[in-house]
């Protein structure tokens, strides 16, 4: 399969700088930009509520803002005037990924702590010109050796 692969958005927190620096060796003109925005956080209260992870509301609040205004800057409609498909890679975390999932697929965000991704995994959203979404794969990681995938 080959994607014309334009750009590689990173968060700034040091995993995702990590893994953005092995991807980019694989593609070394490819640009990349960091954003504060990926970073990770706590997007919203999960519903159910989970026991084992219950953030203050304060980190709700601000971490929340942050990651919708991420979800908003990357997942839009291409301008009528966009003649090919656009790929960007987004290098990010869990939380973010799995909220940006629901928001996408327009699921209660709230259910975005129902299911899990495994570290290092690939996840890919299709934005169609139409604004239909759909999700290609998701936490996908068979890519790595067995012994070598994990997960919190």
């Amino acid at each position: 399969m080959k994607l014309d692969i334009s750009l590689i958005h990173n968060s700034t927190m040091t995993r995702a700088i990590e893994t953005a620096d092995i991807i980019a060796k694989h593609f070394p003109d490819l640009p990349r930009k960091s954003c504060d925005f990926l970073r990770e956080g706590a997007p919203i209260p999960p519903e159910p509520p989970a026991g084992h992870w219950r953030p203050e509301a304060s980190q709700f609040f601000q971490d929340g803002a942050r990651i919708e205004a991420a979800f908003c800057k990357y997942f839009h409609r291409a301008s009528p005037e966009q003649m090919n498909d656009s790929v960007e890679l987004l290098v990010c975390h869990a939380n973010v990924i799995r909220y940006f999932v629901c928001r996408a697929l327009q699921l209660p965000p709230e259910a975005w702590l129902r299911f899990s991704l495994n570290h290092g995994s690939i996840t890919w959203v299709c934005v169609r010109p139409s604004g239909r979404v759909s999700v290609r794969m998701l936490g996908n990681s068979g890519f790595m050796p067995y012994d070598k995938v994990s997960v919190t």
